[in-house]
């Protein structure tokens, strides 16, 4: 599904937040990136759908070579990856639903979208997906009413809007508490499972990273250090890729 071949991004203050990252994602996978803030995570996922243009390498989702598409090709291409933040992305005086059917936008006419007119199935198929997520009732508040977990659960009824083949989920529950942060990580999971979208999870809590992924890569300074089912990360492995500190840190 995904193939990626020694990519880098250099800042242009200098800033060199990869180098040479290679890998491969099969269909259907759960993969974590697993690292310390500032280890490239985030870069290395935006890369992957162009919001970060890469400073060389290669990408080539589904047979399409994501760096060199342009235009009508890198719509098409972003219309199969969905995206989920770590800040959530909403429009906050937007309604929940409203939120939701801008996951849409890449499928309706530009017009009658920007002036909030929807088909009647595209309406249903949003209110499915808040259903999904177990937020069909809230459909007509401001997001900006809801709180943190209910707010990254719109993200992923927005996120389904795309009809996804690819979900990136870039620290989708770092600013959350550890209860809601395994409510918004099954939800990804059954996402996996039963609707059999791959997904690529970027997070920073080892025990999280084996209990939802089926594989991990590990970045460290930018560069890929570990890939490899998540049942491999053991202790000894983990203060490789976060230091001689970190030695005392929850792995299993």
């Amino acid at each position: 599904m995904l193939q990626v071949q020694n990519l880098t991004k250099i800042y242009e203050d200098g800033t060199r937040a990869l180098t040479d990252a290679s890998f491969t994602v099969a269909e259907g996978e759960f993969v974590v990136l697993l690292g310390l803030s500032g280890s490239g995570k985030s870069t290395l996922l935006r890369c992957l759908n162009r919001l970060i243009e890469p400073t060389s390498g290669k990408i080539v989702f589904n047979g399409v070579d994501v760096t060199a598409a342009s235009g009508q090709g890198l719509r098409l291409v972003r219309r199969s990856i969905a995206m989920i933040f770590q800040q959530f992305n909403l429009v906050e005086r937007s309604s929940v639903l409203t939120n939701v059917l801008s996951g849409r936008l890449g499928y309706v006419n530009s017009l009658s979208s920007s002036l909030g007119f929807f088909p009647r199935e595209e309406m249903d198929r949003a209110t499915h997906n808040l259903e999904r997520v177990g937020l069909k009732e809230k459909a007509y508040n401001r997001a900006r009413a809801l709180s943190g977990g209910q707010q990254q659960r719109v993200g992923i009824a927005r996120a389904l809007m795309q009809e996804p083949k690819l979900i990136l989920a870039d620290e989708p529950v770092a600013s959350l508490d550890p209860v809601l942060a395994h409510s918004i990580l099954g939800y990804l999971e059954t996402l996996n499972k039963e609707d059999k979208i791959t997904v690529i999870c970027s997070l920073h809590i080892p025990s999280w990273a084996r209990r939802y992924a089926s594989r991990i890569l590990a970045l460290k300074g930018g560069r890929l250090v570990f890939d490899g089912p998540s049942a491999q990360l053991d202790r000894q492995r983990f203060r490789e890729i976060y230091g001689e500190e970190a030695q005392d840190v929850e792995v299993v």
